[in-house]
């Protein structure tokens, strides 16, 4: 099969930033009709080469410190053509990250906060191929980092915790430990934000579970920011520490845990440390 042309790659990335829009933007919208409506501007491509190429924009994106589609996980071996039409065309999604990252978060009502848990995601493969490859084109504006921005969004930080302190206290209610759920504290308030952990809670046998939370408005598998302190704290109280990794934080928050040594569940880059999965 020939190579991809200006056209079809333009058509592709096109297609696959409308369907980032609306995940980022928590609108519904059907991968398989994507795939078809798109192949119909292609020449004679399958459903199989659209996924693919879909896999190596998100890589392209991830490179570049953006959000890519939850269900297209980062590929490499990504035509030259594909990383220079993505640069040109990624400024929509830098504004929309930019008005969302930084906005007030207020915590969404839920049913029933314990059916918000859900499996980790499995560890994938980094797009590291492709993050070396990759080189902005001058014309283009400086990356955006929109993870490390989300994270100084103190709004959004403090309503993860507060959504978390009362799933703890709810989970501790649930099974007949009041006086435990009473003693749920947010230490990142009360102490301060220097222990390693934001939430002091207990496991239904009266023992510690040392709460860090990481919240984001983005997918299940959005990077985020770990201090050193945080990995240092999580190897130490490896049998009492959990990180629970907040997502979706608009309608519909969901989360993950990860418990112990966060190193063993996720792959560090050394910046302050962005872990990813």
């Amino acid at each position: 099969m020939a190579a991809w042309c200006r056209e079809e790659v333009e058509a592709a990335v096109q297609d696959y930033l409308n369907m980032l829009a609306l995940e980022l933007s928590g609108k519904p919208y059907n991968k398989k009709d994507h795939n078809r409506l798109l192949r119909e501007h292609l020449d004679d491509r399958s459903h199989g080469s659209v996924e693919f190429k879909h896999q190596n924009i998100s890589a392209v994106l991830d490179g570049m410190g953006l959000p890519y589609i939850d269900g297209y996980k980062p590929r490499g071996n990504v035509q030259a053509l594909l990383r220079k039409v993505v640069g040109e065309r990624v400024s929509p999604l830098r504004e929309q990250l930019s008005r969302e990252v930084s906005a007030p978060q207020e915590v969404p009502s839920l049913t029933d906060i314990l059916q918000i848990q859900v499996d980790p995601p499995k560890p994938g493969l980094v797009a590291a191929e492709a993050q070396a490859q990759y080189t902005l084109p001058r014309h283009n504006p400086k990356p955006f980092d929109y993870v490390q921005r989300e994270a100084e969004n103190r709004s959004l930080g403090d309503a993860g915790e507060t959504l978390i302190v009362s799933y703890e206290r709810t989970r501790l209610e649930r099974a007949g430990r009041d006086h435990l759920a009473r003693s749920v504290e947010q230490v990142s308030k009360t102490v301060g934000d220097h222990l390693g952990y934001d939430i002091h809670s207990y496991e239904e046998n009266g023992r510690d579970r040392f709460v860090e939370v990481k919240t984001t408005r983005y997918g299940k598998r959005t990077p985020f920011y770990i201090s050193t302190g945080e990995i240092q704290f999580s190897k130490a109280n490896i049998d009492t520490y959990q990180l629970y990794r907040v997502f979706e934080f608009r309608e519909r928050p969901r989360l993950f845990t990860l418990p112990g040594d966060v190193e063993r569940h996720v792959t560090l880059r050394a910046t302050n440390y962005r872990a990813h999965f």
